[in-house]
Formats: C-alpha cells, sequence, structure tokens
C-alpha cells in the first residue's frame, strides 16, 4: 500500500505498529497499571492516543472530527472500541499530514507538517514504551516475536 507521501506512510506505519501491539494483547492486560498503581492503565494510554489526535483535529482542522469521539475511562478495556477509534483516528490523522504537506503548515503547529509528524510519531512512541513498561511489570509482556515486530517498520 503506498500513500501519496512519505509523511503520511510514517504516520501510517506508526499506528499499525500501535495496533500490533494492541491486537497481540489479551483485553483483560488492557487493565494493567505500573508498579506504583498510579497513571494510565494500558488500555487507557491507547485512549489517549486516540484522544490527543482528536485534540490535534479539534484545532487545526475540525472538519475532520466528524464521527470521532473521544474514548472515556470507562470504554477503554474495550479491545474491539480501541482498535476501531485508533484506526479511524488515524484516517483522519493522515488527512490532515496530507493537507499539511500541501499547504506547507499544520495549523496550530510550528514549525511544519514534518515536524508535526515527528511530533506524533515520538508522543505515540513514548505511550508505547509506557505500555511495554504496565505489561512488564504486571508478568504480561508480549513474546519476543512481539517486541520485536514494534521495530519491523518495513514490514508493518
Amino acid at each position: 500500500m503506498s500513500l501519496q507521501n512519505p509523511l503520511t506512510e510514517t504516520f501510517a506505519i506508526n499506528n499499525r505498529i500501535n495496533l500490533y501491539l494492541l491486537n497481540a494483547l489479551l483485553p483483560e492486560h488492557l487493565a494493567d497499571l505500573a508498579s506504583d498503581n498510579k497513571g494510565r492503565n494500558v488500555g487507557e494510554q491507547f485512549a489517549h492516543i486516540h484522544n490527543v489526535r482528536l485534540m490535534w483535529l479539534k484545532a487545526s482542522e475540525p472538519a475532520l472530527l466528524e464521527g470521532l469521539t473521544k474514548i472515556e475511562k470507562e470504554q477503554a478495556l474495550d479491545k474491539a472500541f480501541l482498535q476501531q477509534a485508533l484506526q479511524q483516528s488515524a484516517t483522519a490523522m493522515e488527512q490532515l499530514i496530507e493537507i499539511g504537506v500541501a499547504t506547507g503548515k499544520i495549523k496550530g503547529f510550528k514549525p511544519h507538517a514534518t515536524a508535526f509528524v515527528g511530533y506524533l510519531v515520538a508522543h505515540e512512541s513514548h505511550h508505547r514504551g509506557q505500555i511495554m513498561l504496565c505489561l512488564k511489570q504486571n508478568g504480561h509482556l508480549p513474546d519476543k516475536k512481539i517486541q520485536f515486530g514494534l521495530w519491523e517498520w518495513g514490514v508493518r
């Protein structure tokens, strides 16, 4: 699948990595918390990724929010709901990135669309790391195939 430009494709790969990790988890592991029992559980981390995407859509291109809704805390333990929401918000974000590439900017973000994609990937990767830590501390770390698969961007 080739998208219109490498920036959009990069974000799409990032989203597929998120979904790859989510798909590897047992539904009950979405409730895993860090060992200090503070912060977001695994499901809430995925929900946060989606909700931050919505925040950017609202600030930059509100029309792309059509049909998208924020994930509430009580919905964050529903694996199928998370999968669907993440895919829908990723599609909208890809449209936002396309607009940013075409216009040379993302409204509300500086300096440009390339930096915006870098920001998004860094933010979502940070939360993938937090998810992996929660899973590890709860004895639910995915197997090595999944762990290494998170880094196989050329095949995701």
